[in-house]
This record gives structure tokens, C-alpha cells and sequence, in this order.
């Protein structure tokens, strides 16, 4: 164990990322037992929850070994991260799958950007927890055959995906105004310039109409 706690933006990166993980886990477990259509989705996206669920100990263990509480350290973003999943309960299978992929797709990519800017230990630690394990592939397979039996659906999917985006958007800035330190690691260190604001919300829509076109969605206005 570190004789010294970590930073306070190391300690809320690996804090956030922890719960988000945690809550993850619950959620896609839940939605497995509640909306899977088939046994066989039923296990492949509890599988998902289980990964979600080892990356959680791992960001805990680093945590502790950091010098930090690890529920202390999760405590400053219960409330964002659980009204956020209160916002975007899914209704039906298609919802749940196109949340597990562009939902927490792009509240990954916020964590994402803020370890590149801290200790190569942590950064690889993060990096690991962000680790796709499946996921797109699970999720794009299912809506691209979805869509394709019945295209109509595509249109409400992508109102729901960017209902989901703007709900993580104002939760990451309900986060962020909150948590300064952490705030600081999104924009280049500190670097708190318009430029690289720009430059972060640039690289964030790219990867979220990625996404999209990976399901054969419109990423809309």
C-alpha cells in the first residue's frame, strides 16, 4: 500500500470509473434477467456483467493500494451515475443493447480522455477496464438484424440513443463542475482552454457517430 493517498484527480478517475463499473455489472445483469428475448442472450450479456464486475475489484484493489478508501472514493458519484441509469432505463431488448454500446460507450470515452493524463500505472489500469470485451460485437450483431427485419424501428432507437447521449453529457458536466481535479485531467491537464474543450468534445462526437454507424443508426443533430 502507498504510504501516501493518491491525488485527488487520480483518486476520482479510478472512484468514478469504479462505481461506473459497479453499477454497469447491476444493470446488465438485471436487463439480462429482465428483456433478454432467449436463454442464449440471457448468458451472453451476463457475461458481460460478470467482466464489468472484474473490472470493478481491479479499480478497487488499485485504489486500496493507492492509499485511498475505495467507497470513499465512489461516494462523490453515486447520485450522478444512478440518475443517469434512472434516465435511461431501457423498455424492451433493443433499448437495453443500444444503451449497453452508445450509452456507456461514450461515458467510457469521458474516462478514457482523463487517463491520458495521469501515471502509466494508471492509465494502463484504466485502459484495461475500458476493454470492449465483447460488447460492440454483441450489440451491433443484434441491432443490424433487428433493424434489418424491421427498419422502422431505427428511428425510435436513434431518438433513444440520443436521449442517452444528452443525458451523459449533462451528468458528466454535473460531475465535472462538482470535481474540479477530475475536471482538469479532461482538459489536457489542467489546460483549461477553449481550444481543448473543443478539441474533447470533437474527438467524443466522432466516436459516438462511430458507434452509431455501427448499428446502422443516424447520430442525428
Amino acid at each position: 500500500m502507498s504510504d501516501s493517498p493518491p491525488a485527488t484527480g487520480v483518486a476520482d478517475l479510478l472512484g468514478v470509473l469504479a462505481y461506473a463499473e459497479l453499477t454497469a455489472f447491476l444493470r446488465l445483469a438485471e436487463d439480462a434477467a429482465r428483456l433478454a428475448p432467449s436463454l442464449t442472450d440471457r448468458a451472453a450479456l451476463s457475461g458481460l456483467a460478470a467482466t464489468e464486475y472484474g473490472h470493478f475489484r481491479l479499480l478497487g484493489d488499485r485504489l486500496a493500494e493507492l492509499g485511498a478508501d475505495p467507497e470513499a472514493a465512489m461516494a462523490p458519484f453515486v447520485e450522478a451515475l444512478d440518475d443517469w441509469h434512472v434516465q435511461t432505463r431501457p423498455g424492451d431488448w433493443l433499448e437495453a443493447l443500444v444503451k449497453a454500446y452508445v450509452g456507456t460507450g461514450i461515458a467510457l470515452d469521458f474516462y478514457r480522455e482523463a487517463a491520458r493524463h495521469v501515471d502509466p500505472v494508471t492509465r494502463g489500469l484504466v485502459e484495461e477496464a475500458l476493454v470492449d470485451e465483447g460488447r460492440s460485437e454483441f450489440a451491433v450483431e443484434r441491432v443490424r438484424a433487428a433493424l434489418k427485419e424491421d427498419p422502422k424501428v431505427g428511428g425510435k432507437l436513434a431518438l433513444w440513443a440520443r436521449r442517452m447521449v444528452g443525458e451523459a453529457l449533462s451528468q458528466g458536466q454535473r460531475v465535472a463542475a462538482a470535481r474540479p481535479a477530475l475536471a482538469k485531467l479532461l482538459v489536457n491537464g489542467g489546460q483549461e482552454d477553449l481550444a481543448e474543450i473543443g478539441r474533447l468534445f470533437a474527438r467524443l462526437t466522432e466516436a459516438h457517430g462511430k458507434r452509431m454507424a455501427a448499428l446502422g443508426l443516424t447520430p442525428g443533430p
